[in-house]
């Protein structure tokens, strides 16, 4: 009974060895993605879009609402170990483009803010502003020309505000971002009105020719003119 407890003893340390190199291999694995990922996350009525570079570098446009479904829906693009996001972009200040950014900082470390800076009354803007601030992330304003270099060939241009947007309604405010990998790109464009659209066609003209449109405002008519 004694060798057979010995054995079983042994057994179950070969066993534990056998899972955590099992996992340390996964993990090596997953840790650099060696592609662009580009991830619509479903989190019902709202924006959520994460983006990871070949790197590992990773990006989330946008939050959702705050009902929790953001932190719902990142295992499935996240490994659960990675409890870090290098940027977090504001699109604008809605509720359901910003919900879910409160418990995002309570859960995970964010490097760097960035957001357009046109205030809302609706509260939880108040809390995420007050939440980077606590984080001790860099907070920039968004303004068109910047280049952010996620690196690997992967960059993110900024096409719109142009200029300081504070007074302006918060759907015309939206953060305009191009994601760039080699001959791939995506344009989001928050809930942007159809007239900064417009606008946007004759300034910006060959930076919006891009292989995937994520439909501004959600598709409503509003919008994607």
């Amino acid at each position: 009974m004694r060798q057979w407890c010995l054995f079983h003893k042994r057994l179950l340390f070969v066993v534990f060895l056998l899972t955590i190199n099992i996992m340390v291999g996964i993990a090596l694995l997953c840790a650099r993605p060696g592609h662009l990922t580009v991830a619509f996350l479903n989190i019902g009525q709202g924006d959520a879009v994460f983006i990871e570079g070949p790197n590992g570098n990773q990006v989330l446009y946008d939050a959702g609402p705050p009902d929790g479904a953001l932190l719902r829906a990142l295992p499935g693009v996240m490994p659960f170990w990675d409890r870090s996001i290098d940027m977090m972009i504001l699109s604008h200040s809605d509720q359901d483009h910003i919900g879910g950014f409160p418990d995002l900082l309570r859960r995970y470390q964010v490097t760097l803010a960035l957001e357009p800076g046109v205030p809302s009354d609706n509260g939880v803007y108040a809390e995420v502003e007050r939440d980077i601030a606590e984080e001790g992330a860099a907070h920039f304003l968004a303004r068109q020309g910047m280049v952010i270099d996620l690196g690997e060939g992967v960059l993110l241009d900024v096409l719109y505000p142009d200029r300081d947007v504070s007074k302006f309604e918060t759907n015309s405010a939206s953060v305009v971002l191009r994601v760039r990998y080699g001959a791939t790109s995506f344009l989001l464009s928050g809930d942007l009105p159809s007239n900064i659209e417009e606008y946007l066609a004759t300034t910006e003209g060959e930076k919006l020719h891009v292989n995937v449109l994520k439909l501004g405002h959600h598709g409503s008519r509003t919008s994607s003119s």
